[in-house]
Formats: C-alpha cells, sequence, structure tokens
C-alpha cells in the first residue's frame, strides 16, 4: 500500500509542474502580448486613434519578467546538474556540490 501512495504523490507532483510548465508559462507569455498591445493602442477605421494604457506595459512587463526567469531558472538546473551540482536556496551562492 505504501507504495501506491508514493505512486499518487509523484504523479501528482509530474502532473502539476506540468501544467506550470505547459500551460501557466505560455499564458502568462501571451498576457504579457495582451499588454504590450494594450500599451501600443490603436487607430480606429473613421481615423479615431485611441490612447495606450500604461497599465498594459506595467502588465506585459511582470509577465515578460516572469517567463523570462523561469527561462533562465530551467537552463540554471540543467547546467547545474550537467556540473554534478544541485540548486539549493539555503545557502549563496545558490549551488552546490552533491
Amino acid at each position: 500500500m505504501n507504495t501506491l501512495t508514493e505512486l499518487w504523490d509523484a504523479a501528482w507532483k509530474v502532473l502539476a509542474i506540468g501544467l506550470i510548465l505547459g500551460a501557466a508559462m505560455p499564458a502568462l507569455f501571451a498576457l504579457g502580448v495582451r499588454g504590450v498591445a494594450i500599451a501600443a493602442g490603436d487607430q480606429n477605421a473613421d481615423g479615431r486613434v485611441r490612447k495606450g494604457n500604461p497599465v498594459g506595459a506595467v502588465l506585459a512587463f511582470v509577465a515578460f519578467a516572469v517567463v523570462v526567469l523561469a527561462v533562465v531558472f530551467g537552463i540554471a538546473t540543467i547546467i547545474a546538474q550537467g556540473h554534478g551540482m544541485t540548486i539549493d536556496f539555503h545557502h549563496f551562492p545558490p549551488f552546490r556540490h552533491k
């Protein structure tokens, strides 16, 4: 019974990480693109110009920053494991040997 419990525990962790990286990061990137569109403003067919909203620029910056940080963290994890290190945030710098 203990093996089955460990199996379900690992399966939920894999599912959660898959949803975060497989759905949340692309959705956050799309939110950043939408923020850029909101910040840019546009011109209607009748010639009226709509001013951009600066809140869109802030939204885009935050969304793109989170996505970039996630990508950098992923690359750092891969490089650290390739060099026999692990990322541990209990010390500074966050890398330590296994």
